[in-house]
């Protein structure tokens, strides 16, 4: 993943995208602009509904390309984000490194298990395009033992895709790290024999 510095702003022939917000996921209704968000690989079509992930709607309002009401109030950016947190205490830390991959141009989509938070799509984005990368969102400083890191590795080294973790320093700055399948062995003495 190479970082090319552009910032993703919404393009004035993206048309805005009105969502509801029902048990607190925002759900898009119009069938137009379903298929459009859908193709780009955002949310999951259910019966007559486009559901976003928290996520996803968190970086479509930061972009200006989302308006949620929840009844007749309009929910922004700063509440969305306050309603998320109650019920993902890292929702922060996973709309910075959502919003980071997206604006570096790949399709993010929601982490297939193994605790990753997201599965990375190579460009350009095909639905029947199978993932690259799954993801780790981390903030500097975080613990994370090494023996349930590496368990989550061979897992998803054996499915074929790459382990990837993005740490969210302090000033907001995105590092990402490929991780690869290590063995570690147990150290012994050697006895000598004179």
């Amino acid at each position: 993943m190479t970082n090319t510095g552009k910032i993703f702003m919404s393009n004035e022939s993206d048309p805005k995208i009105q969502g509801v917000m029902i048990k607190n996921q925002t759900v898009v209704l119009e069938p137009k602009l379903q298929q459009q968000l859908n193709q780009k690989g955002y949310g999951e079509i259910d019966k007559s509904k486009l559901l976003l992930k928290s996520f996803e709607s968190l970086y479509l309002l930061f972009t200006d390309r989302l308006t949620i009401f929840k009844g007749k109030k309009n929910v922004d950016f700063d509440s969305y984000l306050q309603i998320c947190k109650k019920q993902d205490k890292d929702i922060l830390t996973k709309f910075l490194v959502y919003r980071d991959l997206r604006n570096r141009g790949y399709t993010v989509k929601d982490g297939l298990g193994f605790g990753s938070d997201f599965t990375v799509y190579d460009k350009p984005f095909s639905q029947k395009s199978p993932s690259k990368f799954l993801v780790f969102s981390l903030n500097e400083g975080k613990h994370e033992k090494i023996s349930n890191m590496q368990k989550k590795i061979e897992k998803i080294t054996k499915i074929g895709k790459e382990p990837i973790i993005a740490v969210v320093q302090r000033q907001g700055e995105i590092i990402y790290y490929k991780i690869s399948n290590m063995n570690f062995y147990q150290n012994t003495k050697k006895i000598v024999m004179k």
